[in-house]
């Protein structure tokens, strides 16, 4: 069967490339912080498997750096998976953000565990111009009627 053109593999085609990412991470999650972590890093996308994407991210968190990778998956229906693990505990994969593109946005939503309770989690995938890009990432603890965003990663090209 033929590739159909109904499948947006190129949803994330802005993301391919080398980039330097400016980090803004809550140091605290859902614990009512206020109080930010700012540090720069990296970041190398490339396309594989004709039609998903695989990235490597240098992440030199304060006391706490570390590599990570995301694979990211497309099917037919241009339903995506996204995939993350990293060197912290190179065992563990994830579970996968699920979500797709509208209007140029990738919203993306699974359920996970944070310190031993069930939360939400939501990545937002923007591209405000054609050489930056922003991924935020949200927390919810009460199955997605408040969001708190713990992270932020803008993009810009290298």
């Amino acid at each position: 069967m033929s590739q159909s053109a109904e499948v947006p593999a190129t949803d994330f085609g802005f993301l391919m490339g080398r980039w330097r990412v400016r980090h803004h991470r809550l140091k605290r999650r859902l614990a009512n912080c206020a109080e930010w972590d700012d540090f720069w890093g990296t970041s190398s996308a490339r396309p594989l498997l004709g039609g998903g994407n695989i990235d490597e991210n240098e992440i030199p968190l304060p006391g706490d750096p570390y590599i990570g990778v995301t694979l990211r998956t497309v099917d037919r229906s241009g339903t995506w998976r996204i995939y993350w693990f990293d060197s912290r505990n190179r065992a563990m994969v994830d579970q996968p953000m699920v979500g797709r593109f509208e209007n140029g946005v990738g919203l993306f939503h699974a359920e996970h565990m944070f310190e031993g309770r069930p939360i939400r989690v939501r990545f937002l995938w923007s591209r405000p111009t054609d050489a930056t890009c922003r991924w935020e990432q949200a927390f919810s603890a009460d199955g997605g009627s408040m969001w708190e965003t713990n992270w932020v990663m803008d993009f810009s090209r290298a």
